[in-house]
């Protein structure tokens, strides 16, 4: 780790001439894995507070989502293909990796052309489980638009942008300065941040070493002094004003945004990726029109000891949640905090939280 003491001294100066806490939110889960694989925030004086936001895609996907997939294998004869986290994610302790144990056809692919590629040799129906923000959201729209025959895509995409807007107006926690994802600021670019701007507060888009985290830091309690709520791109070795634009057309073309359902979050206006009704031949929803028709979600109960909402909205640290490295473990997990590598649970758990 390379941080050069000049940079923490900055913060400190800085932060001595602040009255109050400052509330910092990082929106990336891998930004969480840095700063507390790294142990980061033991560098910041204690009025800095550095927050976990909904920044892991496994872990805002509501159990609605995973109960609709469950529905479809119990009903019907397909190969469902999804990636590794999204396989371990329990409800009512059960997880697509518990169906594949009892014969279903569950196959954890890298990439959504893999799935592609079981479905040209296979005669039976291949059901994509498509999960993430914009990162991963631009290979699903180009799959869909290869139209590939037999193949089908059950979209739990979501757009971030919206659920950063929704914090805001949640008002749950005061937050003072935002660290903006750098896995889908390479694809929104960062103009895309522009319509944050009434909030007045500073954003930062930062990559993933240590010093990126902490110069990222250093860049919010400057701006916060100088009254200067802009964006500011520390990744500029990565990220560009406009982003991906060749992406974001394959997004805007084959996706229509709608209002969807977020763990700990709500309603987010806006967020869904629901597939537009011009590619309706590759969306498993309308294919399986009838199944998911007579579907009727319930409630774990076993979900009502989980925080991992709270964790999500940074409302609370893992530590303060009565399960977290008890009955809630990464070989036992009751929430998809405790599943996914890029959840803040899972990863306290792995290097020790503070």
């Amino acid at each position: 780790m390379n941080i050069p003491g000049e940079v923490i001294e900055k913060i400190k100066k800085l932060a001595s001439r602040m009255d109050r806490k400052i509330n910092i939110m990082h929106l990336c889960g891998t930004h969480e894995d840095t700063v507390t694989r790294y142990n980061l925030r033991s560098l910041l004086p204690e009025n800095i507070e550095l927050i976990s936001g909904p920044g892991c895609p496994v872990c805002i996907i509501p159990d609605t989502d995973l109960q609709k997939i469950f529905h479809l294998l119990q009903n019907a004869r397909v190969i469902l293909t999804t990636f590794g986290d999204m396989a371990r994610v329990p409800y009512r302790g059960r997880s697509l990796f518990y169906f594949r144990s009892k014969g279903h056809d569950v196959r954890v692919v890298y990439s959504i052309f893999d799935a592609i590629e079981i479905a040209r040799k296979s005669s039976i129906p291949v059901v994509h489980f498509g999960i993430g923000f914009e990162t991963t959201m631009p290979s699903t729209a180009i799959a869909i638009m290869d139209g590939v025959e037999n193949f089908y895509v059950y979209s739990a995409h979501r757009f971030f942008l919206p659920a950063m807007k929704h914090l805001l107006e949640l008002g749950e926690i005061k937050i003072d300065g935002f660290i903006n994802p750098g896995h889908v600021s390479t694809i929104v670019g960062s103009r895309a941040y522009e319509g944050l701007k009434r909030f007045q507060i500073p954003q930062v888009i930062a990559g993933f070493e240590p010093y990126d985290v902490i110069f990222a830091i250093y860049i919010i309690l400057k701006a916060l002094m100088d009254d200067n709520p802009e964006i500011f791109n520390e990744y500029r070795r990565v990220v560009t004003e406009e982003g991906n634009l060749k992406a974001k057309d394959a997004m805007n073309r084959v996706f229509q945004r709608e209002d969807w359902d977020w763990r700990g979050l709500g309603v987010v206006p806006d967020s869904g990726a629901r597939i537009r009704d011009r590619y309706s031949d590759s969306d498993a929803t309308k294919y399986f029109e009838d199944i998911f028709g007579d579907f009727t979600p319930q409630e774990d109960p076993v979900k009502k000891l989980c925080r991992c909402g709270d964790v999500l909205r940074g409302l609370i640290t893992p530590e303060k949640c009565d399960v977290f490295n008890k009955a809630c473990n990464p070989r036992n997990p009751i929430g998809p905090c405790m599943v996914s590598f890029e959840g803040t649970c899972n990863i306290w758990a792995k290097y020790g939280g503070r």
